[in-house]
């Protein structure tokens, strides 16, 4: 195939593996270069809403998702000091509306149902090990060295995450910055739920500067834990290990059930919580941005992987509509291109943003700042607070 119709994506996470999966289904011949040596299991759990599982669905993901993933039944705020349910939100009756899964999924689940998905794709190449080291855009589009060699393209897709190599090229100034809030990540076998509990939907705890998120993940095999709480450790990386006391201390006034919870964890790690500027950056030329690497969010609104879906879907339909079937294009129509995708992406990712970092202020209320959060949920209800988030579920691209 000509070089014109060749996209060349760096990193092979979850964006970088959705925008080969949706730009191969345009019809364009998709490169995509990892730099490390195999795809191991970083991260933990993830929520998938409607706006980005039907992106996912529609690029034949499902059956290898419904193997692994969770459809919870509910999501239910809990005041951390009383461990009495604030307000319970069936999330279930967003599905329906959507006529699209939720989903909750480990993140190595998803990511090796994608890498599955790629590797049976005759139109993409993965390649592992495969550092970008230098982009040099030109007249017919851009040219990658990676690995020892070089790739000429139509265009390079940064899906390469928070600390982006490439978007140290494209946009050198623009660097994430620290939030002061550090997530505790684990998990525990599911029969190791205190009390024998099946945990069936999401658990959202409510506490003064601290908030925890419970969920199953694996089949309903295992149950992720992630505990945010400030503080001014900033090391870069997602999986530097935590020390179990510590974090244990940070709980120790919250009700019983949640400290028990944290107490059966025996292997924890810290992620220092990084954001890109509101809005994120998108386009230099032929180089693009998509996902984290664009606009790393907090994670408060359980949307980081969703928007980078999105940002994926919304990447492919518009180089097809522009360079599809045979048509290739000068580095100035491509540059064109992407800045329509930006376009259409900042105002939608500033507001994803924006209501992450509001949601991590209200979730950390303490005192009568709390009483007062936990008596509007109530006031409001189930229905009216799934309602405020309509606007993120009911996307299509």
């Amino acid at each position: 195939m000509a070089v014109s119709r060749t996209i060349i994506v760096a990193g092979a996470g979850i964006g970088g593996l959705t925008a080969a999966l949706a730009l191969a289904a345009k019809g364009f011949r998709v490169i995509v270069l990892e730099r490390t040596e195999r795809l191991d299991e970083v991260g933990a759990g993830l929520q998938l809403s409607p706006n980005a599982s039907r992106i996912l669905v529609e690029l034949g993901l499902q059956p290898r998702l419904d193997a692994c993933a969770v459809v919870p039944d509910a999501v239910t705020a809990i005041n951390a000091r009383s461990g009495r349910a604030i307000v319970r939100m069936p999330i279930g009756n967003v599905a329906v509306r959507n006529g699209a899964p939720y989903w909750v999924v480990h993140r190595a689940d998803l990511q090796a149902a994608l890498a599955a998905q790629v590797a049976a794709h005759p139109s993409i190449d993965l390649r592992l090990g495969c550092a970008v080291e230098d982009v040099a855009p030109h007249a017919n589009g851009v040219t990658v060295s990676a690995g020892g060699g070089q790739e000429p393209g139509l265009a390079l897709i940064s899906a390469d995450g928070i600390w982006s190599a490439v978007r140290g090229v494209a946009f050198p100034k623009t660097q994430p910055l620290f939030s002061g809030l550090i997530a505790w990540r684990g998990t525990i076998p599911a029969e190791a739920m205190p009390d024998g509990e099946r945990l069936r939907g999401v658990q959202l705890w409510l506490g003064p500067e601290a908030h925890l998120v419970v969920y199953p993940i694996s089949s309903g095999r295992r149950i992720n834990l992630v505990a945010v709480v400030n503080g001014s450790w900033n090391q870069r990386g997602w999986s530097a290990r935590g020390e179990p006391t510590e974090i244990v201390a940070r709980f120790a006034h919250w009700a019983g059930a949640a400290r028990a919870l944290i107490g059966t964890v025996e292997n924890w790690t810290r992620w220092a919580l990084f954001a890109m500027p509101d809005g994120g950056v998108w386009n230099q030329g032929p180089i693009a941005m998509l996902g984290d690497a664009s606009h790393g969010m907090l994670p408060f609104a359980a949307q980081g992987a969703g928007m980078a879906i999105e940002d994926a879907a919304v990447l492919a339909a518009g180089l097809a509509a522009s360079h599809g079937e045979g048509r290739g294009g000068t580095a100035a129509e491509v540059a064109a291109t992407l800045q329509r995708y930006a376009a259409l992406r900042r105002p939608r990712v500033r507001r994803v943003q924006q209501l992450a970092r509001q949601n991590g202020v209200i979730y950390h209320l303490p005192g009568a700042a709390a009483i007062a959060r936990d008596v509007a949920m109530r006031a409001l209800g189930p229905d009216r607070l799934l309602a405020r988030q309509s606007w993120i579920y009911d996307w299509r691209p």
